[in-house]
């Protein structure tokens, strides 16, 4: 096979809107009937990216579209071996108009553009590099603290987050702002500015939500491996050193995993007492309490936390005796429910908290509090209300 069809690495930061833009994309592809694989990368172990795309109506959880690699980030060694497994399953599978990659957050980009520059089957187009502007413009000066931040690292001879940030910068061959909607256009034209003296080759666009057409991926030409020849010379060796790390830049990752609901108020004051710019990124499922009919997402980046409706619970549907059900719909949730382990049918709490070593404990046992005690919980059987602080308008995940 020839090197025809095209490859694109939605890669950037923690919570720069990634999955969000994938879901997008993919959405977009089958509605225009445009032939798309795709790969998703989380570094949880609860995968709750591959969860997000393959529980929607988009992939249908169609292994032959869609391959998700998880507990492994992509440019680690044994990353790279699985991403070279899952294109292989996909083209023997498919011939597809074009190939979609959604990296983790930790993902840093040279090693896979390292890798797509000798494949004899797809061409690398587009690396897309997603960056968060509320948190460049919040926590470093509309970006005008990058590079004198990335310097000191250097100085002390620290590989932190913020090396990882601008490099996927300098890579990228396009630079996508996401959040613009939560920052004012003066503040987004200095982001676009300081962006463009870290890579003047990359051009710069901005969306609200994932708007992105998935037409302009066509229009993208082949990724110029010229421009980043002197990078690659440069990171070679520091890169060497962490190819065999699934957690570098002194990262670290905890997993909360309970069948007990969050206390709302509780939940509500942890998060306004602990939750800082060390803690980059948390996500997963989970239910409060005082809603334990909606099964809800929880997306955190930096200080900012969005929470969205992605269904409603099977056991709430069963409680509800309006729920106007055939006999063989409530015999089939039955069964379903049957196979659940936790206490309350299908409810529970899968969270991953991803932030700076020193932090990330503090927080994840703090949130571990949040969970009703066992007099709570029979207060909660009994009938008892919680208060509830968090929005009450809160949007349902669209495919």
């Amino acid at each position: 096979m020839s090197k025809e069809i095209p490859i694109v690495i939605l890669n950037g930061f923690l919570g720069s809107g990634k999955t969000t833009l994938f879901r997008s994309l993919l959405s977009q592809s089958k509605r225009k009937d445009i032939s798309v694989c795709a790969i998703v990368n989380d570094m949880s172990k609860l995968d709750v990216d591959g969860e997000l795309i393959s529980n929607s109506a988009i992939v249908e959880k169609d292994e032959k579209i869609l391959q998700s690699i998880n507990s492994n980030i992509l440019s680690s060694k044994e990353g790279l071996q699985k991403l070279d497994q899952a294109i292989n399953k996909l083209l023997s599978n498919n011939d597809p108009d074009l190939i979609i990659i959604e990296t983790s957050g930790s993902c840093h980009p040279m090693p896979l553009i390292k890798y797509f520059k000798n494949h004899n089957k797809v061409n690398l187009t587009g690396v897309l590099a997603l960056v968060d502007s509320l948190m460049i413009s919040q926590d470093f000066n509309c970006g005008k603290n990058l590079i004198p931040e990335m310097q000191q690292n250097m100085l002390h001879g620290k590989r932190g987050p913020i090396n990882l940030l601008v490099e996927q910068i300098l890579f990228c061959s396009h630079v996508i702002l996401t959040k613009e909607d939560r920052i004012n256009n003066s503040d987004l034209k200095k982001i676009s500015n300081h962006i463009n003296q870290i890579n003047p080759f990359a051009s710069i666009d901005s969306i609200i939500f994932g708007k992105l057409s998935i037409e302009s991926l066509f229009e993208i030409n082949e990724y110029n491996y010229y421009n980043v020849e002197r990078l690659f010379k440069e990171l070679k060796p520091v890169l060497d050193l962490e190819e065999n790390n699934d957690r570098p830049y002194n990262l670290a990752t905890r997993v909360i995993k309970d069948d007990r609901p969050f206390h709302p108020q509780r939940l509500w004051d942890v998060c306004h007492q602990f939750l800082d710019k060390r803690i980059y990124r948390s996500k997963g499922f989970f239910w409060l309490a005082s809603r334990d009919n909606q099964s809800l997402l929880w997306n955190q980046s930096a200080g900012s936390i969005s929470l969205e409706i992605l269904g409603t619970w099977r056991a709430a549907i069963l409680e509800d005796k309006e729920h106007g059900l055939l006999d063989e719909e409530v015999k089939l949730l039955r069964q379903k429910l049957s196979n659940e382990l936790g206490r309350f049918g299908d409810r529970c709490c899968d969270l991953t908290i991803i932030g700076d070593k020193q932090q990330v404990d503090q927080f994840s046992e703090k949130v571990r509090s949040c969970f009703l005690t066992e007099k709570e919980i029979q207060q909660w059987k009994n009938g008892d209300k919680f208060k509830d602080p968090w929005p009450k308008n809160i949007v349902r995940v669209k495919n």
